[in-house]
């Protein structure tokens, strides 16, 4: 896989975006791929030392400014400190990316663990695509592209409010992406399934028959970033995920995405244990 692929024209996306989760994943790649494309970037996670070092490494690379935003999204007050760092950017350009997983029982989760979950899987797209909307509209170009889950396609157990989140997120985005088209800015919802990055090991995964789809995080941001380009309303990455979901039956796909998390969580309890 080429390490830069070239998709985001700068004129109509440029010269800043924005990339919530860029500290490492998927959301580190689009980074990547934008700075190849020659956006500058503000860069928004929770860790800032990791922030630094990426924004360093890619204005080394590629010429690029960047600017980092340490900021937790699972925060109900979070957008205030995105819209303070951005107001003086012409900012063309939201990858809003960063979710989180909470694996297992739904009875079984802690209360706060799944609003915190809900919120930046749900609410921060919400408040991201409101805020800069507004701007992008004003411009009279840009994009958004929020990244949801093939796990928002279907109920799916033991990640029940995960899913539930990622399917506000798909039909959030569809529905918007319709009011912003006649008006020169593209939103796209991508929904990739299993990719390489750290929440796939982290939960174990990598070691269930979900590994025989697993893309690549440059596979899955390159796939995103040419939706946005062709400002495509919603777009399922790899092929062998998008069969997937045409051929399996919705409930037949519950059943066998739950039975893995199942799995997956039953693990995760010995390994704690």
């Amino acid at each position: 896989m080429p390490t830069s692929v070239h998709h985001i024209d700068p004129p109509q996306f440029g010269p800043w975006a924005l990339v919530t989760g860029a500290s490492s994943g998927i959301g580190r790649e689009f980074a990547r791929q934008l700075a190849a494309d020659g956006l500058n970037l503000v860069l928004a996670a929770r860790r800032r030392p990791v922030l630094d070092d990426l924004g360093r490494d890619l204005a080394a690379r590629h010429g690029i400014e960047y600017r980092c935003v340490p900021v937790d999204l699972a925060t109900p007050g979070f957008l205030p400190a995105v819209a303070e760092a951005t107001d003086d950017l012409d900012i063309g350009l939201v990858v809003s990316n960063a979710g989180d997983m909470v694996l297992g029982e739904f009875l079984a989760g802690s209360h706060d663990a799944l609003l915190d979950e809900m919120r930046v899987n749900a609410q921060a797209h919400l408040s991201l695509t409101h805020h800069f909307g507004r701007r992008l509209v004003h411009r009279g170009r840009g994009g958004i592209l929020l990244v949801s889950s093939m796990a928002g396609l279907q109920p799916v157990p033991y990640v029940a409010n995960y899913a539930a989140s990622k399917a506000y997120v798909l039909a959030l985005g569809a529905a918007v992406h319709q009011e912003l088209a006649a008006k020169g800015v593209h939103l796209t919802v991508l929904a990739p399934g299993a990719t390489d990055t750290p929440m796939l090991t982290r939960f174990g995964a990598d070691q269930t028959p979900m590994r025989r789809m697993t893309m690549s995080p440059q596979a899955c941001a390159a796939d995103g970033l040419a939706a946005l380009a062709a400002n495509r309303p919603v777009r399922i990455s790899g092929r062998t995920n998008r069969t997937a979901i045409a051929v399996l039956p919705r409930a037949t796909r519950t059943r066998v995405f739950g039975a893995m998390n199942r799995s997956m969580a039953a693990g995760a309890t010995t390994q704690r244990a």
